[in-house]
């Protein structure tokens, strides 16, 4: 049964500060997408309503389990997790050309997104469990094979995104965890070297992709078609924007992926510099208080895990709005909170939910 002791050191502001980024960002959905279901022009913010409210319906469930238990279960939850990648590669329901989901009928189950907060907590478990010997070079490739197993199944479907987030979460914990920078510059090191035969083993599209953002201009009616509409989104949004509902790029349908990859596009048009300023203000206080709590956990385990959150939604949040600034390759990774996409968000709201909870039993209840 749950202790209502526990709500003393419940984080309210980590829950409104996130609350109000998906508030947004249902906002700018409904611009991004109001006419493209001639239906029901709101379809798109009412399904995304929906995974909000199932998400704080599994935040009050999660932060009801004691974190502890996920130290517990954690090889369980990454046999299952490799379990899922695995199946996506058999029954897996192909989708712009990738097969990334699993038709459960009442949903599609993207099991790349739960690998995300899967890793963060079983590779906390191991970084604790090999604490004594974390300052050791011998173990740094143990760390390294736990990440990389569930990351190429995810890099075959083929997504290279959120492949990325998984060497970035890597790099982000074991630093926090005290592994020597000394020791993961050999990991990237061996990284780069390899990079010929990475680059061999990219599709098309997705050399294309890193081919146009060294060079919009090599194919702009195609492959750099959303950098170039995205810019120019962007900046004639100038200072205030043009509007909620005004934004040319986004109703005249010039802007691909306008309310899922691309949606900061449509915000820069639409609220201009300011409303990106707002935005990125909530994500500073939302990063800031994750931080916060894990400064504060009552174990190491607690601690690396808000780490390992606070790494992913970061470089979310850089590479998403890199891309559509064309500073960063286009990777296909939502914007934390605000891009369309039900799985995304139930998994970042799990995420909030979890560093919630290791706030909450930070310490020992006062009687």
């Amino acid at each position: 049964m749950f202790d209502r002791r526990l709500l003393k050191n419940f984080d309210y502001q980590l829950l409104l500060i996130m609350l109000g980024l998906c508030l947004y960002g249902l906002l700018v959905i409904s611009s991004a997408t109001h006419g493209a279901s001639l239906d029901d022009p709101f379809l798109y913010v009412r399904k995304q309503a929906v995974w909000i409210a199932i998400g704080m319906a599994a935040i009050f469930v999660i932060i009801s389990i004691d974190y502890i238990n996920f130290y517990r279960w954690s090889w369980y939850i990454y046999g299952l997790n490799i379990l899922c990648l695995g199946l996506v590669l058999f029954i897996g329901k192909e989708g712009g050309g990738a097969y990334r989901w699993i038709d459960l009928k009442v949903f599609d189950f993207q099991p790349s997104e739960m690998s995300k907060i899967i890793i963060i907590i079983t590779l906390a478990r191991l970084l604790v469990d090999y604490e004594d010997k974390i300052t050791s070079f011998i173990n740094v490739p143990v760390f390294l094979l736990h990440v990389c197993v569930p990351m190429l199944l995810i890099f075959k479907q083929p997504d290279l995104g959120t492949a990325l987030v998984f060497i970035v979460i890597y790099f982000g914990m074991l630093y926090m965890a005290g592994v020597y920078w000394k020791h993961l510059l050999i990991v990237v090191c061996s990284g780069i070297a390899i990079f010929p035969l990475l680059w061999s083993r990219l599709l098309d599209y997705q050399r294309m992709r890193l081919i146009v953002f060294l060079n919009p201009e090599v194919d702009p009616l195609n492959h750099g078609y959303q950098l170039k509409q995205s810019i120019i989104a962007i900046g004639s949004g100038g200072v205030s924007g043009k509007g909620l509902f005004e934004g040319t790029q986004a109703r005249l349908q010039f802007l691909p992926a306008q309310h899922t990859d691309f949606i900061f596009s449509v915000l820069g048009e639409e609220f201009g510099f300011l409303g990106a300023v707002v935005l990125l203000l909530l994500y500073l206080f939302l990063i800031y208080h994750i931080l916060k709590i894990g400064s504060f956990s009552k174990d190491n385990f607690g601690a690396l895990i808000c780490s390992g959150v606070a790494t992913m939604i970061i470089f979310q949040i850089l590479v998403n709005i890199g891309m559509t600034l064309s500073i960063m390759p286009v990777t296909g990774l939502p914007l934390p909170f605000m891009s369309y996409g039900g799985n995304s968000m139930l998994i970042n709201m799990l995420s909030i939910g979890i560093v919630l909870n290791i706030g909450m039993r930070r310490h020992k209840i006062q009687f």
